[in-house]
């Protein structure tokens, strides 16, 4: 932990005191490798990027909250101004400033810190009774939200959601509540999937022990309606390109690294695939705030342990081990 000055405030600003942030897969890989793929860590870097707080402090010109108010941090500030922001793809704002990455020097700082400036846009007020905890889930549920919302619609469907972690646990929870009738888990770890069963999964199936099962998914060239890669692995991509059925959806979630050797990519040519990318979210932020504030999505059996910032080492310690913890959150 280190000391860091106190960020000045601009008219329309908000000062927000920090109350809980989620430890991401990304904020593990600053956090033990000192980078992110291509995003090096070059000076003193806060990670986080999944926050919830409340208001001490406010701009003359903001008029959306007011001291006292706890709201969710939306981690995205764009421009607004940027051909993909006029089209609405605010996701791929040619100036955004993202909360907690190295992609640029110097550095977007992250929001594991007692306070933090932040535009009023980026505050979405949650009500008294929501406790920061579950509030703070407000990113990681948007991404799934938006990996949903790019798969067209799922009513009656068979959906996979290969990677079980917590975006994918969270994204099996949104597919539920887009109407999916079937939702099978896929993963490598007992624990992540015994969470997703918690959490609405019809079937889960243990890559690794049971591949009879993928096998049975992939009969008559493929039995599910749409896949979600969550798991960032060509394994888990080759998965989805099996079990998917013909002119059926395949959603990239995860990052995808490591080796492609036996991807079998002309599947998707030969099955008439839609392969899409979902990359951040847009207005699903403000949708996923307001599910978790009227309780539309229960997330709280995700949520493994929140421990006080004087412990944080051991936080990320115990969010990386995927055996004892799902997700797992700095407290202030």
């Amino acid at each position: 932990m280190a000391e860091r000055g106190v960020d000045a405030l601009k008219p329309t600003d908000v000062r927000v005191a920090v109350k809980a942030v989620g430890i991401c897969g990304s904020d593990l890989h600053y956090y033990h490798h000192g980078r992110v793929g291509d995003f090096v860590i070059r000076e003193p870097f806060t990670p986080g990027h999944e926050a919830s707080g409340q208001v001490i402090e406010v701009g003359v010109d903001v008029s959306k909250v007011r001291p006292g108010d706890r709201v969710a941090i939306n981690p995205s500030r764009t421009c607004g101004v940027c051909r993909y922001c006029r089209a609405g793809a605010f996701n791929h704002c040619e100036n955004v400033h993202f909360f907690g990455s190295a992609s640029r020097f110097p550095h977007m700082q992250g929001a594991m810190r007692e306070s933090m400036a932040v535009d009023q846009r980026q505050c979405i007020p949650v009500p008294a009774s929501l406790p920061f905890e579950i509030a703070a889930f407000g990113e990681p549920l948007a991404v799934a939200l938006h990996a949903v919302n790019q798969a067209g619609s799922l009513l009656g469907k068979t959906i996979m959601v290969v990677g079980a972690g917590p975006i994918g646990a969270l994204t099996l929870m949104a597919a539920k509540l887009a109407g999916a009738r079937e939702l099978i888990a896929v993963d490598i770890v007992e624990q992540t999937l015994a969470a997703c069963a918690r959490v609405g999964a019809t079937c889960t199936i243990h890559a690794g022990r049971d591949p009879a099962a993928l096998d049975a998914l992939a009969q008559a060239k493929g039995l599910v309606d749409v896949c979600f890669e969550v798991s960032g692995s060509y394994a888990g991509l080759a998965n989805c390109i099996r079990v998917t059925r013909p002119r059926g959806t395949i959603v990239q979630v995860g990052t995808l690294s490591g080796s492609s050797d036996g991807c079998p990519f002309n599947q998707i040519m030969v099955k008439s695939l839609s392969l899409i990318g979902a990359f951040r979210f847009t207005d699903e932020y403000e949708w996923a705030v307001d599910y978790l504030s009227r309780g539309i999505i229960d997330v709280s059996p995700l949520l493994t342990e929140a421990i006080p910032v004087a412990r944080v080492h051991e936080a990320f310690e115990l969010a990386a081990d995927r055996t004892r913890a799902m997700k797992v959150q700095v407290t202030f």
